[in-house]
Formats: structure tokens, sequence, C-alpha cells
């Protein structure tokens, strides 16, 4: 039932990823606070946070599909590595207008949306290395080692954020995030190389189309992306923290993602029972409709401590569809399309939480923080149940025969290959 750690046993280049990111995670998690809060000590209004997240919408689908098709073509390695730099300048870029007595508002929006370009890069790069390094049926325990990574910086760095914003300053929550960064720049430069797969295509407006009708020519990925970006536009309550710690106090604005986070690891520690699962279409749909549940109950408390718990509860669910969510991915997805297919995949898990994250802030702009959380969390469950009602497949998938489809296109597609190639 316990964390399965083989993974980080049988990869060395895994092991670099993982250390390497969790520290530099820490320090992008303050960033990841202390830009909202920043915007809001700059302009007093919700919405102005929430249209954070809509200029790193932007950039985020324009590249995207750069980002999926390059993967699947060129060195993953380099990739990995201009990326990393790139995202080290931006932090730099943001320490440097902290700095400044009147921080400009129109950086806070250049440096994430440019940080959510360079992240549309590299995700797809790094979710393909993943692959070629990692035995397919370890994907989901991949998953939750990730999530591992992910929580546990995004539990004590918020915190330690929020802190640091409200006692401290921006500029030295940037200056964390800007050396931690050396663990990640270190982490890429040692990895070794990973061939492309064989026959790589060139990258290609036909190549990026060929793709997306792959995608949206199987209904249990259709509902991955579906699901998953229906419960995150409702729901999705981040644009609000700087609003929320009005309400419940300042020294909280970092114990709501923190929360989040806490939920989120708890179902990552206690995931050895998902490989036993093979329903992962029904364990996603039913994940998402409790993170909308939860949110609700989130919206109606009236202390902290109810408040932070309801928090931790929609992390737990949220990570348990997102474990199941990345099992259909990994585990089913042909290698040749491995890099555009992520590319896809993180356009449907971030926009949920960007648009929505701009729609909360507008609805609490109108009608009142508590308003905007009950109501997003009604209308996620109401949309994760409709769209699973159009998706059959979606719910009666089963990972085992999911496994069984991609070893038979990659056997055909690796035969066509050969008689193209003139092997009889």
């Amino acid at each position: 039932m316990l964390l399965d750690l083989s993974p980080l046993r049988v990869s060395r280049d895994y092991r670099l990823l993982f250390f390497g990111q969790l520290v530099s995670f820490f320090g992008s998690m303050m960033t990841f606070i202390v830009v909202p809060w920043q915007m809001y000590q700059l302009t007093q209004s919700s919405a102005m946070v929430g249209y954070i997240y809509l200029a790193e919408f932007v950039p985020m689908v324009a590249l995207a599909f750069v980002g999926g098709a390059l993967a699947d073509f060129l060195d993953k390695r380099r990739m990995l590595r201009l990326t990393e730099i790139g995202q080290t300048l931006v932090t730099a870029i943001l320490l440097l207008n902290s700095l400044l007595a009147q921080p400009r508002i129109w950086v806070l929006f250049l440096a994430v949306a440019l940080h959510a370009g360079l992240a549309a890069i590299q995700r797809p790069a790094f979710e393909s290395f993943i692959q070629k390094v990692i035995p397919v049926d370890l994907m989901s325990a991949v998953m939750a080692l990730n999530s591992i990574r992910y929580s546990v910086g995004a539990i004590v760095s918020p915190a330690v954020a929020g802190i640091i914003a409200t006692q401290l300053s921006a500029s030295v929550a940037y200056t964390i995030d800007l050396f931690t960064f050396i663990a990640s720049l270190i982490a890429v430069f040692m990895l070794r190389a990973v061939p492309s797969p064989e026959n790589a295509e060139r990258p290609s407006w036909q190549g990026i189309k060929r793709a997306w009708k792959y995608a949206f020519g199987r209904q249990e990925l259709v509902g991955t992306y579906f699901i998953d970006i229906a419960a995150m536009f409702f729901a999705m309550p981040q644009a609000l923290y700087p609003a929320l710690a009005v309400i419940y106090g300042p020294k909280y604005v970092g114990f709501f993602p923190a929360a989040i986070a806490a939920g989120a690891l708890i179902a990552s520690l206690t995931s050895g029972w998902t490989k036993n699962i093979h329903r992962h279409g029904l364990l996603v749909t039913v994940a998402a409709a409790l993170w909308g549940v939860a949110i609700i109950f989130f919206g109606m408390a009236d202390s902290i401590f109810v408040a932070l718990l309801f928090l931790g509860a929609a992390g737990f669910f949220d990570m348990i569809s997102g474990i199941f969510r990345g099992a259909i991915w990994n585990q089913t997805i042909p290698n040749h399309l491995r890099g555009r297919l992520a590319s896809i995949e993180m356009m449907s898990y971030l926009t949920g939480p960007m648009l929505g994250s701009a729609k909360m802030g507008i609805v609490a702009e109108r009608f009142g923080v508590k308003a905007a959380l009950i109501s997003g969390g009604i209308l996620c469950v109401a949309a994760v149940g409709g769209a699973a009602l159009f998706l059959p497949r979606f719910l009666s998938y089963d990972g085992r025969e999911g496994v069984k489809h991609r070893e038979r296109e990659e056997a055909e597609r690796a035969e066509l290959l050969r008689v193209s190639q003139g092997e009889f």
C-alpha cells in the first residue's frame, strides 16, 4: 500500500531529475506564491491576480505544440538544459523588478508569460525523457514519486514564502528561488544522452496534426483531457489566495497551496494500492468530482482550520485523479508520439487552472470570494458528471487493455518501417 520507490532504484537519470527538481521546485513555489501576492499588494484586485494566470495561458498554448514536436525529434537533454537556463533568467528578472522603488506590474506579467512559454517547451521533453529511462510498468510509481517531489516543495515552501513576503520582502523569496536553480542545472547537465525514437519525424505542422488526430481518436485520452479541464476551470481557487489571506490573516497566504499539497502528499504516500486498480477512467472521474465537493465545503468554511482541512481533501482527490491520468498517458501512448502527446496533456492540465483562475478572480470581484468558491465547486461536479456521460469508453477503460493496445501499435509501426525500407 505504501510508496513504490522502484523508479529511483532502476534509473540514475531519473534520480538526477527527481532530486534536482526537488530542490529547484522548493524555490519555484516561493515565486508561485510571491508573484500573486505582489500583484495583489500593488493593485488590491483579485481580478488582476487572475489575469496573471491568463498571461501564462497564452504562451503556454502557443508553444506547447512546438515543444511537443521538438521533443519527438531533438536531443531532449539539450532542450531541458536550455529551458532550465531560461527559467533561471526569468527569476533574475523578477528579483531585479522587486528591488525597484515601485515594481512594475507589466514586468510581472512579462515574467510569468516567459516562464510559462519555457515550461511549455520543457515539459514534453521531460515527459518523453522519463518514458525512455523508466519501464512502462513503473509509470504509476513515477507519477506518485513526481507527486512526492511536488508535494514536499509545495507544503513547506509556500508557508515559508508567505512569511517571507509579508514579514520581509518579495526580493528575499526571489533570491532563494534563484539559488535553488543551481540543483536543477547540475542535474540536467549530468544526464546521459537518450536517443530519439527510430525514424523520428522532423517537426512539422503535419506531424502535430497527426498527433492531435491520434489523441482525439481515443476516447480514453479525450476523457483525461476534458474531465480535468472541467474540474480545474470551475473550481481552481489559487487566484483567491491573497484575498483569502485578508479574510483569515496575511500569515496564511502560503498555507492554502500548502494544504492542497499536503493532501496530495498523503495521496502519494499511500498510493501503493493504485497499481492494483485497472479501471483508471472511472477513478479519474470519481476523484475529479470529489475535488469539486471538497472545494464547496472549503468555500463554506468559517474557520481557517476547517478551510485548510477541506482544501487538503481537495488536494488528495486531485492527486488520485492525476496518478490515474498519468498512468493512462504513459502506459498507452506509443513512444514515437510521446513528446507531441505530452504537449497536449500539458495543455489539458494547465488550461483549466489558468483560465479557471482568471474566471475565479473575476467572479470573486463581483460576487465575493465565498460565492465564487461554492458556485465553482457545484459547477465542477456537474461538469465532470456531464463529461463522463458522453465518454462511456473512458469510464470503462481498463489499463491492461491500454498496454496491449500500445504494444500492438508499436509492433505495427515497426513492421511498416521495415517494409518501407525494403527489409523483408
